[in-house]
């Protein structure tokens, strides 16, 4: 077995809307953005055995354990604002479930939706692996009903041996200022913003961006396809800013229909790039 071009770590997620469902979490966005670049897709994950992952995602290589549950999110959008409800929950992945293999793929996204990844993953990838790290599935818990409620990290560091942490401030009890442990121990960090663009901190000090303009449908997955985009750009150049600028013109076209299937390919990433040359990092 050789590693993949991309591999991703988390719950594959039911995400229920109407009467009917679609397939989600950070593993789903990421797989599909990552295939649109062009790059062999590798996902680990956990879920029950109704979940179809090879006809969902067929051109990648799934390293699924079966689970009892499959991880399944009510998703509901108010003036702007998401709130979430969690209906089931897959068993917690470990770093087992990894093949040996893949630990040395080039690019890897860790990407848990509820806590469900061991702090120490993005340590079990090999040092020339660039690993990025979502940040939203730390910062969750659910209250008595199954609400999903914001909360500090208190463990041990989920970002040791990351290069970037991803986070949106809507995921942060203290904007900003909740990163300052991040930026003193990896690279690069960013912060989207919604509508309103991203912060990003790299080279010792941080930069903002406004977002591209966006007809949006479906803000769903929106900083995964960001997260991915920026990693597989970064990989490629070297460039915070570029990558930067990368991530957020595909969200920008993500959020523009419904759901992983509206993921960008590399070329209407790059004309949305040349559309709004005026956005950059200041």
């Amino acid at each position: 077995m050789t590693a993949p071009d991309f591999v991703t770590v988390g719950h594959a997620v039911r995400d229920l809307h109407g009467d009917g469902w679609t397939l989600g979490g950070t593993v789903t966005f990421a797989a599909v953005q990552a295939h649109k670049l062009g790059l062999s897709v590798g996902v680990v994950t956990r879920a029950g055995v109704d979940l179809d992952l090879g006809a969902a995602l067929p051109f990648a290589e799934i390293a699924r354990v079966v689970s009892r549950d499959t991880t399944t999110f009510e998703n509901v959008y108010e003036g702007g604002v998401r709130h979430q409800a969690v209906r089931a929950q897959a068993d917690p992945i470990v770093i087992g479930d990894v093949p040996e293999a893949w630990r040395s793929a080039s690019v890897a996204l860790i990407g848990p939706v509820l806590g469900e990844a061991p702090a120490a993953l993005a340590g079990a990838f090999d040092r020339g692996s660039l690993v990025g790290v979502s940040a939203q599935g730390w910062l969750r818990a659910l209250d008595g009903d199954g609400n999903v409620q914001r909360v500090g990290w208190h463990g041990e560091p989920f970002w040791r041996g990351a290069t970037a942490v991803f986070v949106s401030d809507e995921d942060l009890t203290g904007g900003r200022d909740d990163t300052a442990r991040w930026c003193a121990d990896v690279p690069i960090v960013a912060m989207t913003e919604s509508r309103r663009g991203l912060q990003l901190w790299a080279g010792g000090r941080w930069r903002r961006m406004d977002a591209f303009p966006a007809e949006e449908v479906d803000p769903t997955g929106a900083g995964d396809t960001f997260a991915t985009a920026f990693l597989i750009r970064f990989a490629e150049t070297g460039d915070a800013a570029e990558a930067a600028r990368f991530g957020a013109a595909a969200a920008s076209i993500a959020v523009g229909g419904e759901g992983a299937a509206a993921q960008p390919a590399r070329e209407e990433i790059e004309a949305r790039m040349r559309a709004f040359p005026e956005i950059r990092l200041t």
